[in-house]
């Protein structure tokens, strides 16, 4: 039984440049009870598609119809929004800080959600909210009802957003990225919840996510977006294992979990289309390495036996992936030449009325010069404040930390500065480490300009060159940070932190929030990068798949302590500690490739419209 039927739903939303065409012409159903997945790259349309459908875009231009058991939601005015919003239709939006509000307890913020929309009691709101709380397994729900979203970790304030979610009851749930930059168990435990919710109440959930491994283990059937454009649908074992659009094999390509470790990846070439001026014809013929002359029309939506559907001309299945390149030579690391060296660092946090909290407990490891070694926990285990004491950021309460063979606790003055050219940091989010105010040529240029080894024009000089390095064009020396992509923004802090040419990078997921091809062009680059500049790195990150695919080593830590550290193969293949085993379990597996015959049933001309799902 259909819930949602969206047909001909079109999209446009009004800017200085004229009218970003967002959603294009898109149709498709959710049945009641399924596990629908949208999956697509950034700015493929997916969010602005679901927030359309709960009228959060006030200022979009809509046409076509949203039916939500029957009813139009495009048609209802603001007050019919507002009384399906949370009632009928509740979201969870990707970032849980900024939705929820910094000034008010979790709580307060649940059971006024229920009280504008319900005649209880706030007495009889708190227990439902408190129930509520208990139900995602937030640990003392009562205690933590007025608590506030900074005191939780990220984890658990995507509970709290659950929670809120299912606070009335909705028939539909939608999930905009919810576990996005999370721990593989917190993400296991995230996906099980929505699971869970979706079986005792009967929720339908629709989930947006660029993560492909996610998809394949929890939807029932998955839609593809690109260029604001439904391109195929179907099945999720189907559409992931056994692909009917060039560019759906494309993304699979482009993720590490389908390459042999070391070896580099397939990224899709080229970039996205802009959506001021959508191509007349397939939006992804300029990417496709099936592309042909007929691929200038607007194609058909051809119909499969398996119940595939694609918005594509090619009638056979798309090119089968390349095999990956030879695994390049390995780098030469000599286990006697450690550039970094930790014995015995513990870090405590003081607070105002409590004792001081442990964060790092007693940890020795060194790092050796010319290996990537990797760092992987669950959030909160210390790994980012463990890099920042490597890097002098923080000092620690005991221990030791030899850089080079000298003790970074005997650096005074110059001595620090001068260091601080030889350890560079690359954040992980690069839009909040970039000053918006200023722009990037000046960005990178900070370095040269700080140390006083460049100025002038051949600091610019200079400037362009590494922007040529990492794959920018020099051309856009003098744009600021908003008029780049978040892959492009990556790079310009990878700029920034190589322009001295530093013997150790420190990199604090560098790219747990891109897309599977944008990652695929920085973890390459980053391999470039560093066998032309013999780079040493430090590689934290949640994404299990990347970790193995890039690092000589990984060390695993827990509650401040790394507990397990080896090559990188031997912790995959035989974790030797529960806590690793565990971490392991939780990651999302592989997809499966289903290489099956497929028969073409019907393929409908499009012309404006596009025929249903």
């Amino acid at each position: 039984m259909t819930i949602l039927e969206v047909s001909n739903l079109v999209v446009d939303i009004p800017t200085e440049d004229g009218d970003v065409h967002a959603v294009q012409d898109v149709s498709f159903d959710v049945r009641e009870g399924e596990f629908f997945g949208i999956v697509g790259e950034s700015g493929s349309g997916k969010s602005v598609l679901v927030q359309s459908v709960m009228g959060l875009i006030p200022q979009a231009k809509t046409s076509g119809t949203v039916s939500f058991r029957g009813q139009n939601l495009l048609t209802l005015g603001a007050n019919g929004l507002r009384r399906l919003r949370g009632k009928e239709i509740s979201m969870i939006f990707q970032d849980p800080l900024s939705s929820l509000h910094p000034q008010y307890t979790i709580g307060w913020q649940i059971v006024e959600q229920i009280c504008a929309h319900e005649q209880v009691t706030k007495a009889e709101a708190k227990a439902r909210a408190i129930e509520l709380l208990e139900k995602v397994r937030i640990p003392n729900a009562a205690e933590r009802f007025d608590a506030y979203p900074h005191q939780f970790s990220g984890g658990m304030r995507q509970r709290v957003m659950i929670a809120m979610a299912l606070s009335l009851g909705p028939a539909i749930i939608i999930a905009d990225e919810p576990t996005t930059a999370l721990d593989s168990t917190v993400q296991a435990q995230i996906l099980d919840l929505l699971a869970e919710m979706r079986a005792d109440l009967g929720a339908t959930v629709i989930m947006i996510s660029h993560d492909l491994g996610v998809l394949a283990r929890v939807a029932d059937r998955v839609m593809v977006m690109y260029g604001g454009r439904r391109l195929e649908l179907g099945e999720s074992a189907q559409v992931l294992g056994n692909p009917a659009h060039p560019y759906t094999a494309g993304l699979l390509r482009s993720s590490s979990f389908n390459t042999a470790p070391g070896a580099p990846l397939v990224p899709i070439a080229g970039r996205t289309p802009s959506l001021l001026t959508p191509p007349s014809g397939c939006v992804f013929q300029s990417r496709c390495p099936d592309a042909m002359e007929i691929c200038g029309q607007r194609p058909p939506l051809r119909e499969f036996s398996d119940g595939t559907e694609a918005l594509c001309w090619l009638e056979t299945p798309p090119s089968a992936p390349a095999p990956p390149d030879p695994k390049l030579p390995a780098l030469a690391i000599s286990e006697d030449d450690a550039i970094v060296e930790v014995r015995d660092l513990a870090l405590e946090f003081r607070q105002r009325r409590a004792a001081p909290k442990r964060v790092l407990d007693g940890i020795s490891l060194s790092v050796r010069r010319g290996e990537t070694l990797g760092l992987v926990g669950e959030s909160g285990c210390g790994k980012t404040t463990l890099a920042r004491a490597i890097a002098g950021l923080i000092p620690q309460t005991s221990g030791t930390v030899h850089f080079d063979g000298r003790d970074t606790s005997e650096l005074r003055g110059e001595e620090w500065r001068a260091q601080r050219r030889r350890v560079q940091v690359v954040f992980q989010d690069p839009f909040g480490s970039l000053n918006p105010k200023r722009r990037v040529g000046a960005i990178i240029g900070d370095p040269f300009r700080i140390h006083g080894v460049a100025s002038g024009r051949e600091r610019q000089a200079r400037v362009q060159e590494l922007m040529e390095l990492v794959g920018l064009n020099p051309e856009h020396f003098n744009r600021f940070p908003s008029q780049f992509s978040g892959g492009q923004r990556q790079r310009i802090g990878i700029a920034r932190a190589i322009a001295l040419r530093p013997e150790l990078v420190i990199l604090d997921e560098p790219v747990s929030a891109l897309d599977v091809s944008i990652q695929a062009q920085v973890l390459n680059l980053l391999d470039e990068l560093q066998r032309e500049l013999g780079l040493t790195y430090l590689f934290i990150s949640h994404d299990l798949a990347v970790v193995r695919h890039v690092c000589d080593r990984i060390a695993v830590m827990e509650g401040g302590r790394i507990i397990e550290l080896g090559e990188a193969e031997a912790v995959y293949g035989a974790p030797q500690q529960p806590f690793t085993q565990r971490l392991l379990a939780a990651a999302a597996p592989e997809i499966p490739r289903r290489p099956r015959e497929r028969e073409l049933l019907a393929a409908a001309a499009v012309s404006g419209t596009e025929a249903h799902a």
